[in-house]
């Protein structure tokens, strides 16, 4: 079986990131944002992707969290684009319902090249732990842009605004982990009836 990897570097005058992706991973993460429930959220998507992610962000945290967390979504796009190559044989779209104790989420994803997002966490307060709530809208556009895909993300019912998000990353990451499976029937073609994404 070929392991996907990918690295990245992002330097910017606002932040600096680097990263590393093995899609056929075991689950494995090291990393540290500088806000500590986005670092959660990127620990459980790994988990639950069977990933291995590497991400080491710095930003200008005392202006505002913005810059950081839209670009840690854009360079986690621009590490599945890389790994997934010229994307022959992939699953392409995957989708997953996650109950998260009284929560019901929903995610889709398809990776079809064409960027869009749409995003409906239902979360009614500014700050979960210590991150700014509204900023993920920004971490999934970044994502989308970068890894050329659409994500449609709701919350269909729930209470705890923690279990909120928590079940958005859940389903994000067995979506993505279905979109980026092999179907080896498949494997030399493109999953598109353009011949071209």
């Amino acid at each position: 079986m070929q392991v996907r990897t990918s690295s990245v570097e992002r330097i910017t005058k606002e932040t600096q990131i680097r990263g590393s992706l093995k899609i056929e991973g075991k689950g494995k993460y090291d990393i540290h944002t500088g806000i500590r429930f986005l670092d959660h959220m990127l620990e459980l998507f790994t988990k639950h992707g069977g990933f291995d992610l590497t991400l080491q962000a710095t930003g200008d945290l005392d202006v505002d969290q913005h810059h950081t967390v839209e670009d840690v979504g854009i360079v986690l796009g621009q590490l599945f684009s890389k790994a997934l190559g010229d994307r022959k044989g992939i699953n392409r779209a995957g989708y997953f319902v996650q109950p998260m104790d009284e929560t019901l989420a929903v995610v889709a994803v398809d990776l079809g090249g064409r960027p869009a997002l749409i995003y409906d966490q239902k979360v009614k307060v500014v700050l979960v732990g210590d991150l700014q709530t509204e900023l993920l809208h920004d971490f999934f556009d970044g994502f989308t842009v970068h890894v050329g895909g659409n994500l449609h993300a709701k919350i269909l019912y729930g209470r705890s605004n923690h279990h909120k998000i928590e079940g958005i990353f859940k389903c994000f990451a067995r979506a993505m982990k279905f979109a980026c499976s092999k179907d080896a029937r498949l494997k030399d073609q493109l999953p598109s009836t353009k011949g071209l994404l």
